[in-house]
C-alpha cells in the first residue's frame, strides 16, 4: 500500500465541521502545516486564541478521523492560537494548579507547588529543565548523564526530550522502534537504563527535517509532556534545546519547572550565550539551581598532561557573581564522546568511573537543591 497524502489528508478532513457548523475545516482555511513522515501526520489548526480550550473537541475530531485513516500509524494536531481569527468568544478560564502527590516506601521530592497558571503533571514530583544558551556544549549529554545519576542516587527519574528539530535521547540512549498507544490517545514512554524516555526522534525518522512554526513546536511540546504515560517519577529531567526560543519559553511558562540548570563550556563566548539562559529563566522565575562547566580541561590518556582547551574556571566565577550554585566540572574525554555516540552512558555502563562519580555529585547537588535529602546510592549495575 502506498503511502497516505496530503491531499488526501485533506480530503478526509472536509468531514470535520468547523465552529460555524456550516463549513469545513479545510473550507474555512483553518488547516495548515501538513507534515507527513513514516505513516505519521502532522498538521495544525487555526483558532481564535480566545476560544482555544473551548474548540479542543474540534481538534480531537480532526486527531479521530485522521488516524482511522488507512495507513496512518497515527497523529498529532495542534491548536494554533490567532489573536485576528474570530471574536466574540468568551474569555477561556485558567485551569488550577494541582499539588503533587506522595508516595510510600520510595525516595521521592517533596511535591512542588506549581506556580500560579501552570498546571502540574500527575505523578510527577519535580520537573528539572537541563538548559544551554547556545549548541554544542554537550547539554544533551549532561542531561542523560544526570537523569542516571539521579536514578543511581535512589530516584525514579524521567527524561522529556524537548529538541523538536534535533531529538538526541533515540541516540544517546540507544533507543529504537515507535512508542505504543494506550486507547489511542496516551502514548506509552521508551525506555533503557530504567530511565523513561518521550523524544520526537521516537516519532519521525533520524534523517526528518521538522520544519514547524512555533505553535505546532509548542502543541508537540505539551503533548510529549502531558499525554504520555510516565506514572510515578520524582523528577523528570527536560533536556531543552538550545537558545532562548520557543520551546523554552514555553516549557519555562507553561510548565511548573522546579528549577534549571544551566551548561555551559568555560570559554568566554558559551557563557555570554549562557547569561541569556540564565536571564530568561529569572524573568519566568524558574529557579536556577546551578551551572555546571563542561569540557572544563583535557587529561592527555598517554601523558597524564592536562590542558584547559577552552580555558578554565569561567562557569565557576560565573555562578559566583549570580549568586548560583556551581554544580560541577566535567572533563573533557574521549570515552564521554565514544559512549554517547554509541548510546551507552557513562553512569551506567561505567558506574565506577571518575566521569560516572562527577555526573552523580552533580546529580546529588541538583536534588538537594530540590529540597532533597541525600539517598543511598541504589546499587550499581552495569549495562553490556
Amino acid at each position: 500500500m502506498t503511502g497516505v497524502t496530503k491531499e488526501q489528508v485533506l480530503e478526509t478532513l472536509k468531514t470535520v465541521r468547523g465552529p460555524d457548523l456550516e463549513h469545513d475545516i479545510v473550507e474555512l482555511g483553518m488547516v495548515s502545516d501538513v507534515f507527513i513522515s513514516d505513516g505519521k501526520v502532522y498538521f495544525s489548526i487555526t483558532v481564535p486564541a480566545e476560544s482555544a480550550k473551548e474548540l479542543e473537541p474540534l481538534r480531537l475530531a480532526a486527531e479521530r478521523v485522521i488516524k482511522e485513516m488507512p495507513g496512518v500509524k497515527g497523529a498529532l494536531v495542534a491548536l494554533t492560537a490567532d489573536k485576528k481569527a474570530g471574536s466574540g468568544a468568551a474569555p477561556v478560564s485558567r485551569p488550577q494548579p494541582q499539588a503533587g502527590h506522595d508516595h510510600h516506601g520510595h525516595a521521592h521530592a517533596p511535591p512542588q507547588q506549581p506556580r500560579a497558571g501552570k498546571l502540574g503533571v500527575p505523578g510527577i514530583n519535580a520537573i528539572i529543565a537541563i538548559a544551554s544558551g547556545k549548541g554544542g556544549v554537550g547539554k544533551s549529554t549532561t542531561a542523560v548523564n544526570v537523569a542516571l545519576g539521579l536514578q543511581a542516587n535512589g530516584l525514579r527519574v524521567g527524561i522529556l526530550d524537548a529538541d523538536i528539530y534535533g531529538p538526541s535521547m533515540p541516540r544517546l540512549l540507544k533507543i529504537s522502534g515507535r512508542p505504543t498507544q494506550i486507547d489511542g490517545r496516551i502514548i506509552n514512554p521508551m525506555e533503557n537504563y530504567g530511565l523513561k524516555v518521550m523524544s520526537m526522534g521516537f516519532l519521525v525518522d533520524e534523517d526528518t527535517a521538522m520544519i514547524w512554526r512555533g505553535p505546532m513546536v509548542q502543541s508537540a511540546l505539551m503533548q510529549m509532556l502531558r499525554e504520555v504515560a510516565w506514572g510515578e517519577l520524582d523528577v523528570l529531567v527536560v533536556d531543552m534545546p538550545p537558545g532562548t526560543g520557543d520551546a523554552q519559553l514555553t516549557m519555562a511558562q507553561q510548565v511548573p519547572l522546579a528549577g534549571a540548570v544551566i551548561v555551559s563550556t568555560p570559554q568566554d563566548l558559551a557563557l555570554v550565550d549562557a547569561r541569556k539562559g540564565l536571564n530568561m529563566f529569572k524573568k519566568v522565575e524558574v529557579p536556577v539551581l546551578g551551572i555546571v562547566e563542561n569540557m572544563s580541561y583535557f587529561i592527555a590518556p598517554d601523558t597524564g598532561t592536562r590542558y584547559d582547551i577552552f580555558g578554565h574556571g569561567g562557569a565557576r566565577k560565573e555562578a559566583e557573581r549570580i549568586g548560583v550554585p556551581f554544580l560541577g566540572e566535567v572533563p573533557l574525554t574521549m570515552n564521554i564522546r565514544e559512549t554517547s555516540d554509541a548510546g551507552t552512558p557513562l553512569v551506567a555502563t561505567e558506574p565506577n568511573g571518575i566521569v560516572a562519580g562527577i555526573y552523580r555529585e552533580i546529580a546529588a547537588k541538583v536534588w538537594q537543591q530540590l529540597g532533597g535529602q541525600p539517598q543511598r546510592a541504589a546499587p550499581a549495575i552495569v549495562f553490556e
